[in-house]
């Protein structure tokens, strides 16, 4: 059975309540990975895993674990290219579905903003997670789920 996991750091707490309750309501395994203590509900589907600090650490754990099929819920770009490299899915909390014919246009965008900061540029940040946000990705997660059910 498909495996959600979650780069948990970053994941906005709306987005682990809404993966909460599609795990419990589809019995869908999901693992939550870290670097620092993560609250999980009570379920025989939902755990944690903590892994030591450090730069990626939890997005290896996440690219070792993960195989083809597999969801991943992650807001890093190099992280949902490697696991779309596995044939998993990569879905951002904000419901963006990476895939092979958008995560290098993806890569290279992050890669430019990333000189641009370097050069002193200000960026800033993405802007707060809203409710159309919430709702692509619950719309996003929902696919998923009847896609994983119909292989199953």
């Amino acid at each position: 059975m498909a495996t959600i996991w979650v780069d948990a750091d970053a994941c906005p707490v709306v987005i682990k309540e809404i993966l909460f309750r599609a795990a419990e309501r589809t019995s869908t395994p999901m693992t939550l990975v870290a670097n620092q203590p993560v609250r999980v509900p009570p379920s025989r589907f939902i755990r944690s895993v903590q892994v030591t600090a450090g730069y990626d650490v939890a997005d290896n754990e996440i690219v070792q674990r993960c195989e083809a099929d597999d969801l991943v819920i992650t807001s890093d770009i190099p992280l949902a290219a490697e696991v779309i490299d596995k044939g998993a899915t990569a879905l951002s909390p904000r419901g963006e579905r990476h895939t092979r014919a958008n995560i290098r246009a993806r890569l290279n965008m992050r890669d430019f903003m990333d000189t641009m900061r370097a050069s002193g540029l200000h960026t800033g940040g993405p802007p707060a997670l809203n409710q159309q946000d919430r709702k692509a990705f619950a719309d996003q997660l929902d696919k998923w789920l009847a896609a994983s059910r119909r292989k199953s």
